[in-house]
């Protein structure tokens, strides 16, 4: 008895662990594509590029600044661009986690960075970050970005 109920056991358990399998697969490669749209995103500040910020971002853009002040796609990109008030020189991101629901990714991760103002003095910042991103029509894009002092 024991041996019919393991033989009819076995092809149940897997299929199931092939379904689990199969699942974790798209999974892993959706939070390896939202990774590269935050490097993207990065890539874009780094080299103040309007083309890749505007392309990496919903048109229904929220910015938020850890300092409270909020803008949307057009303000964000033209700030990056413009380099006032800050030109990025270096930016790094730690303890980065991504968690991926249906078309919705939240990001977080600390943002530290060497810029410059427009005087050409040297700067530091290190904060928190929280992003949104949003699947549009295959293209993650983010939708919303909110950082908070640490």
């Amino acid at each position: 008895m024991k041996k019919i109920f393991f033989l009819l056991l076995f092809p149940v358990l897997t299929v199931c662990c092939n379904i689990k399998q199969q699942q974790a697969e798209p999974l892993q490669t959706q939070e390896s594509e939202v990774a590269e749209a935050v490097a993207m995103l990065i890539k874009g500040f780094l080299d103040a590029d309007e083309n890749i910020l505007t392309s990496i971002t919903s048109d229904d853009l929220v910015y938020g600044h850890s300092s409270g002040n909020v803008q949307n796609k057009s303000d964000f990109i033209n700030e990056i661009i413009s380099g006032k008030p800050l030109v990025y020189l270096s930016i790094e991101l730690s303890d980065q986690t991504i968690i991926i629901t249906g078309d919705i990714a939240v990001v977080r991760h600390i943002f530290m960075s060497q810029t410059k103002n427009v005087e050409g003095e040297p700067g530091n910042i290190k904060i928190g970050v929280m992003q949104i991103w949003k699947l549009d029509n295959g293209i993650w894009k983010l939708l919303a970005r909110q950082a908070y002092k640490i």
